[in-house]
């Protein structure tokens, strides 16, 4: 795992990954595991589970154990310090049979000293979970220790990392950095090379400071020093501003975001979290022109802001789903807490832009709920006065009061859906949005973009945000799911006092599924293997300013991924491959941000309009089948300027390990994780894409494979085997690099050559 932070003679991180054993409820043996791990991604499927749709189908043990011993000899005026990024969940963690501390919400990060544990030697850390409890969340919520730990060797003195706050202020070129440690011991504090002394609260003059912004994420080192500790964290410049009916302005420059929600889990190693996958995963969404996430609906490991920051993305970091209902009802005597994690941890992050305190929640609307919201928000205020604070609400306010949201049985179906208590009058829903506005920093709207101008008119001195939006289909004013023909992102872009929006989802992710086998969202644009969806090049025509065209057909050959209807997208595909068909004709459609295409089948063009005279930009229509050749060009100034080709596949001859080139070799560092994409072509290299063969996947040297992910959530034997059948003609194989030695992988299909992909080292 590449993300250990620099050693300093006064501080020392040390991430405990390897060592550990793990024992489930009712064994004896310990076995080995590494961790961050997830035990529950395993477990056998059952049909019969209860919540068994939000969870994937997978159920958890009762209670289970984690095991490491730590050899360490103690010295004198030093202090140890155990940190744990998340564990899942009502956690008792003790060092040598000695009781150490307690975390009850699996999504908070925790820190506990264990200085006076410690003996000379070998030490046992147990971290007992008891995860038995429902209700669970509404999405796959998995277990373990699913997110690093590190043992933090500091001086007699250290800092409180959670009490150091940095301001900055840009003053024209320059900018003024603020550093306060919460304490009065004296300190020093150094960007590059100038360094200041003082105790309690420090200044630093940065001259031409650079700004940071998702289009350029420019970090600076500083380091915080005293006689016992020192403390390393990357931060940037920047300014944020809500100006009432003109949008959200950074560093003074107007910007929509361009957002997606995600849950997060990465399906092939459930929660556990491994930074080196999220970048990957952010990357595609960069190349997506995504600049925003939404982190739903709960906090996310230290490594994930991290990496906002590093890449420029926009993030709205979120503390809770539901808060006196849903499985957060046992925790929410530990709810101002479990804020206070998140924005203690966070607070000097460039990237995240609001705190979000809830999502959907129960009673919206009601003076029960705007209590709770009250003191969520006044606190979050308290904790970190340069953010704004958000609450995002969903459509669905009831007229009903003083429930007890704690005793329903299915809160997903409370908040969720329509019931005869439903308030359907919108001049009365925008009453409950107005009680809720006084309260927080923004309007956060899920699936209310039908009513934005209404909302806007009613409350015009308050810009709203789309935390979460369909991805494809409009509701119409009188009709929430309406399938109206309009891409909601594109709504919001009319509106100035519309700052942007978060599409649900980003990703395909595990639970929240519909009928047993599926054990997922599908609707996303990308599938939990990365395997892009036309949706992703639809988005991007819209987001990205790169010249690019993209064609897929209307497929309804291929199988129902069992997604909720109005965050479905119409199942179009990227191939030209219809066996079934001898005469017919096919629906097309092609994005693009180009001002003129050329559409051409086998030669022969097809004449089509202007992307800008057709619905939402995108050119539609229908072509005669076929067999052979498309070519689209998308022409800026007259002159080709992108290009795209599909081509009919011929039978299948072998498998190819795509992003590698045409030698088939690959660098990995000891220690990290990868996943690795395979697909099935023709002579020519054309994908195969109804090819779905059993693949084997053998392993020698320095490699194992952690999981295989064919990107299909309906597959009741999708992780944890060696062998798996290709989906649309692809396979992702997520591996693991347990060393330096040469390291070789071969993928096996019956009928055809293996395909050997090597390893070596960076």
């Amino acid at each position: 795992m590449n993300n250990r932070k620099p050693e300093t003679q006064k501080r020392q991180e040390q991430f405990l990954l390897d060592g550990w054993e793990f024992a489930g409820e009712g064994q004896e043996q310990f076995i080995p595991v590494r961790i961050p791990h997830d035990y529950v991604l395993r477990t056998a499927l059952d049909p019969q589970l209860e919540q068994g749709g939000s969870q994937g189908y997978r159920a958890e043990y009762g209670t289970v154990y984690y095991r490491r011993i730590l050899e360490i000899s103690p010295e004198s005026g030093k202090r140890y310090f155990l940190d744990f990024g998340g564990v899942m969940e009502n956690c008792t963690v003790s060092v040598n049979g000695q009781f150490a501390c307690r975390q009850g919400y699996g999504y908070s990060s925790f820190r506990t000293e264990i200085t006076s544990l410690l003996v000379r030697g070998a030490n046992t850390i147990l971290v007992e979970i008891k995860a038995d409890q429902h209700p669970k969340d509404r999405w796959y919520s998995g277990g373990g220790i699913y997110r690093p730990v590190r043992l933090i060797t500091t001086g007699a003195d250290p800092f409180d990392e959670r009490k150091i706050v940095v301001k900055t202020e840009p003053d024209g070129e320059d900018a003024v950095i603020t550093v306060s440690t919460g304490d009065n011991r004296p300190f020093t504090a150094t960007i590059g090379d100038q360094t200041v002394s003082g105790t309690g609260e420090l200044c630093l003059n940065l001259k031409k400071a650079r700004r940071w912004s998702a289009e350029d994420p420019y970090l600076y080192d500083l380091i915080l020093e005293n006689e016992s500790d020192c403390v390393q964290m990357r931060i940037g410049i920047r300014t944020e501003e809500l100006v009432p009916g003109k949008g959200l302005f950074i560093n003074g420059k107007q910007v929509r975001l361009h957002g997606v929600c995600i849950h997060q889990d990465y399906a092939a190693c459930g929660i556990a979290f491994h930074k080196e996958l999220w970048r990957e995963r952010l990357a595609e969404l960069k190349e997506m022109g995504c600049n925003a996430i939404r982190a739903a609906h709960h906090l996310y490991d230290s490594g994930f802001a991290e990496l906002c920051d590093e890449m420029g993305f926009y993030l709205y970091e979120e503390a809770f789903d539901k808060w006196t209902a849903g499985s957060h009802t046992r925790y929410y005597d530990e709810t101002l807490a479990d804020l206070a994690a998140m924005i203690e941890r966070d607070r000097n992050h460039p990237s995240i832009l609001f705190w979000g305190v809830g999502n959907e929640v129960e009673n919206q609307g009601q003076d029960s709920m705007l209590a709770i919201l009250r003191t969520l928000v006044e606190e979050a205020h308290r904790l970190d006065p340069s953010r704004p604070v958000c609450y995002a609400m969903n459509p669905h306010f009831k007229k009903k009061s003083n429930i007890d949201a704690g005793k329903v049985a299915d809160i997903q179906k409370f908040v969720d859906e329509a019931d005869e208590t439903e308030i359907f009058d919108l001049d009365e829903k925008i009453g409950r949005i107005d009680r809720i506005a006084r309260i927080t920093d923004l309007i956060c709207c899920n699936y209310q973009e039908q009513w934005y101008p209404q909302i806007h008119e009613a409350l015009p001195d308050r810009l709203i945000l789309g935390t979460e939006v369909f991805q494809y289909f409009m509701g119409d004013p009188e009709q929430m799911q309406n399938f109206s023909l309009r891409v909601p992102v594109l709504q919001a872009e009319e509106y100035p006092w519309c700052i942007g929006g978060f599409i649900w989802t980003g990703i395909d992710y595990l639970g929240e599924a519909g009928t047993y086998p599926t054990q997922g969202w599908s609707g996303s644009p990308i599938r939990t293997n990365g395997v892009r969806k036309p949706m992703f090049y639809q988005l991007k025509s819209y987001w990205n300013e790169e010249p690019m065209v993209h064609f897929a057909v209307l497929d309804y050959t291929v199988p129902d991924e069992d997604v909720k209807e109005h965050w479905d997208v119409p199942p179009y595909q990227e191939h030209w491959d219809f066996p079934m068909f001898r005469r017919t004709v096919i629906p097309y459609r092609i994005a693009t941000n180009c001002e003129e295409i050329e559409l051409y089948l086998n030669g022969k063009r097809f004449y089509t309009p202007r992307p800008a005279d057709c619905r939402d930009h995108v050119v539609e229509g229908f072509l005669p089948w076929q067999p052979g050749q498309i070519d689209v060009y998308g022409l800026k100034g007259g002159k080709r300027a992108a290009e795209f080709h599909l081509h009919t596949p011929g039978p299948a001859t072998r498998l190819v390990w795509e992003d590698v080139g045409t030698d088939p070799a690959l660098a990995m560092d000891s220690g990290e994780y990868r996943m690795l994409r395979l697909k099935c072509v023709d002579k020519d290299g054309n994908l195969c894409f109804r090819a779905s063969g059993r693949v084997k996947i053998t392993v020698e040297g320095a490699v194992e494979t952690e999981s295989l992910d064919n990107g299909n959530l309906s597959d009741p034997e999708l992780y944890g085997r060696d062998s798996l059948k290709l989906y649309f003609g692809r396979l992702g194989v997520l591996v693991y690099r347990n060393g330096e030695e040469e390291a070789r992988i071969t993928a096996s299909c019956e009928g055809l050559p293996d395909a050997v992909l090597t390893i070596n080292n960076r």
